[in-house]
C-alpha cells in the first residue's frame, strides 16, 4: 500500500534514451526531464513512482508502461530494481549500450584519441558472479520472522530477498543459515546494521552479522589466486568483485608496462602491481591501514624475485606520495570513484612518465582526469570490461602515452 508521502506521475511519457548512470531518460509535459529506472529506449512510462523531486528534473521508478521493446527481457530477480536493475535488457544489448554510454562521455569531455573505443570485454557470465554481498535484515510482523532484505531504489524501505542471482550461491545459502539461527533464538533484526558475507572462488565463505554501533568483526581471512598468485584480503576490506574479468583487465595492461620501475597508486591489497609487474623494480601505495597491512602480507610471497627486483610498499595517501612518481616509470592508477586528486594529476604533468595505465570504475571522472592531462598525453587504447553484468557499471581502461 503507497504511502501518503508518495507521488504518482500518470502521464504518458516517451523513453528517448539511456543516460550514464543507467537511469532511461523521457520528458514531461511541462518540459522536465525525468530519469526513471524500470524502463528501456522506445518504451512509452504510464505510471510513475516519483523518488526524487528537483526544481529542473525528477527521478522516478516505472510501475506500468506500454510497448515492450524488443531488447526487454523478464528480470530473473523480484528485487532486481534493488540490485542489477539492468536485468530487463537483453545482455547484447546491455554490452551496446555500455559501449555507446562510454563513447558519449569521452565525446563530451572532447577527448583526442589515437583509437577508437573497443567492445565491452565480457566472460560471458551474467548472473552468480559477485564474491562479495551486503545484505540488511528485515521483521515482517505478518509472519513474525526476520528476513535478509535490500533497500528499494530510491527509498529507504527494505525489500524482502527470496531469492538474489548476482552473488555467489554460497553466500546467499550462508546469510540465509544465518537468519534462520536468528529466527531459531528470537533475536532481533533491529541490532544489527547488516550482513556482510564474502565468498573465494572455490566458494569458501566468510563474513557474518555486523552489529549497530560496534566496530565491525574481524571476520577470517580468505584467499584467492590471481593470474597464479596467491592473495589474502580480509571480507571487510576492498577486493575485487568479479574476479575471471578482472584477470582479463589485468592481462591487458601487463602488456603496456614498458619500463622496469613501475608505480601502483591507489594499490589497495596489490593485486595489480604484484600480479602485472612483481619482476619489475615496483612501487605500491595505499593509504588505508588495513588494506597497507594486507599489502605487505601479499608483498611476502615475492621475495624469489627480489635478486632482480625491488618491491616497495608505502603506506600514505597518493596525494601525498607524489615524489614516487618519475619520469622513467609506468605508472598505474586504479582510483575511487571520485577520480584522480588534482595534485597527483599536475604531478604526472610534471614528471612525464612514460606510460599512465588508468584503470576506473567511473568512466565520467575518469574522462575528467584524461582531459586534464591530454596537454601532455595521448590516448592510446581504450578498453571497457564487464565487472558488473545486469548493472549500469562499467570498468574502463585506458592507456596514455606521451605525446
Amino acid at each position: 500500500m503507497a504511502k501518503k508521502s508518495e507521488k504518482y506521475i500518470t502521464e504518458r511519457i516517451n523513453i528517448q534514451k539511456l543516460i550514464p548512470g543507467g537511469q532511461a531518460l523521457g520528458q514531461l509535459a511541462d518540459g522536465k526531464k525525468i530519469m526513471l529506472w524500470g524502463v528501456l529506449p522506445g518504451e512509452i512510462a504510464t505510471k510513475i513512482r516519483v523518488t526524487r523531486e528537483k526544481s529542473n528534473y525528477l527521478e522516478g521508478v516505472v510501475e506500468e508502461f506500454e510497448q515492450a521493446s524488443e531488447h526487454r527481457i523478464d528480470a530473473k530477480d523480484d528485487c532486481y530494481l534493488a540490485t542489477s536493475p539492468w536485468q530487463i535488457l537483453d545482455y547484447d544489448y546491455e554490452l551496446a549500450q555500455k559501449k555507446s554510454l562510454l563513447v558519449e562521455i569521452l565525446r563530451q569531455q572532447k577527448i583526442d584519441t589515437d583509437c577508437d573505443v573497443s567492445a565491452v570485454e565480457t566472460d560471458g557470465r551474467e548472473f552468480f558472479y559477485r564474491n562479495k554481498m551486503e545484505y540488511a535484515l528485515y521483521f515482517a510482523f505478518e509472519d513474525q520472522k526476520i528476513h535478509l532484505a535490500f533497500h528499494e531504489r530510491g527509498s529507504f524501505r527494505k525489500r524482502i530477498v527470496d531469492q538474489s542471482s548476482l552473488e555467489k550461491p554460497e553466500i546467499f545459502a550462508k546469510a540465509t543459515q544465518i537468519v534462520d539461527e536468528l529466527n531459531a533464538n528470537h533475536d532481533e533484526a533491529r541490532k544489527y546494521q547488516m550482513i556482510l558475507m564474502r565468498a573465494d572462488q572455490t566458494g569458501q565463505v566468510s563474513g557474518g552479522l555486523v552489529a549497530n554501533y560496534q566496530p565491525r568483526p574481524v571476520f577470517e581471512n580468505l584467499t584467492d589466486e590471481i593470474l597464479g598468485y596467491n592473495y589474502s584480503y580480509s571480507p571487510n576490506g576492498f577486493f575485487q568483485i568479479n574476479l575471471p574479468v578482472y584477470e582479463m583487465a589485468l592481462r591487458e595492461i601487463k602488456k603496456h608496462i614498458t619500463t622496469n620501475k613501475v608505480l601502483d597508486l591507489y594499490a589497495g591489497v596489490g593485486t595489480i602491481g604484484l600480479s602485472v609487474a612483481r619482476d619489475h623494480n615496483l612501487t605500491l601505495v595505499e593509504s588505508n591501514g588495513a588494506a597497507y597491512q594486507e599489502m605487505q602480507r601479499n608483498c611476502e610471497g615475492t621475495h624469489r624475485f627480489l635478486k632482480k627486483s625491488k618491491i616497495q610498499p608505502v603506506l600514505a595517501k597518493s596525494e601525498e606520495a607524489l615524489e614516487y612518481i618519475a619520469n622513467d616509470q609506468t605508472v598505474i592508477v586504479d582510483p575511487p570513484r571520485a577520480g584522480l586528486d588534482s595534485k597527483v594529476v599536475e604531478r604526472i604533468l610534471e614528471a612525464e612518465p612514460a606510460v599512465v595505465i588508468y584503470l576506473s570504475c567511473n568512466p565520467i571522472t575518469q574522462a575528467r582526469d584524461v582531459k586534464n592531462l591530454s596537454e601532455k598525453y595521448q590516448v592510446r587504447q581504450i578498453t571497457p570490461f564487464n565487472f558488473f553484468p545486469r548493472t549500469p557499471h562499467l570498468e574502463n581502461l585506458i592507456i596514455l602515452g606521451r605525446r
